[in-house]
């Protein structure tokens, strides 16, 4: 039973810690920086803060969750032997790291929720000159 659950504890504490970019996060990633490059629009600026909040909100659930996990070994290290430290620093380097882009993010979503305001005080004051230049008729 302890080597069962040593097994399953130590694969889910390598899981955990091998948490890479997937393929699919590694193109949405360079979509994302594209995307950014190329917002123009008050609505591009509103999806790209959706995006970056939604980010956000998903790096927060994961870092608490490995929070979580963390304390877990902290109080029943002796469960896992010899690995205990390294699961320790392994989940502690992945609460920093999901806690850095989760910063990161929110940064991104306050950038964009701002230039999107410009964009729309752009666009507002557009449609009003052109509607002043525009020649009455009588």
């Amino acid at each position: 039973m302890k080597t069962r659950t040593f097994f399953a504890a130590m694969s889910l504490g390598l899981l955990a810690a091998c948490a890479q970019m997937t393929p699919l996060e590694a193109v949405q990633n360079t979509h994302v920086r594209k995307a950014a490059q190329n917002a123009r629009t008050r609505s591009d600026h509103d999806a790209l803060t959706k995006y970056f909040e939604d980010k956000a909100k998903e790096m927060h659930s994961k870092g608490e969750e490995q929070k979580k996990l963390l304390e877990h070994y902290e109080q029943k290290s002796y469960l896992y032997g010899r690995q205990a430290q390294d699961l320790e620093s392994r989940t502690s380097a992945l609460v920093r790291k999901y806690e850095e882009i989760e910063r990161a993010s929110i940064k991104e979503a306050t950038a964009h929720r701002h230039m999107a305001k410009e964009a729309a005080d752009t666009e507002g004051r557009l449609v009003d000159n052109a509607s002043q230049t525009r020649p009455q008729h009588n």
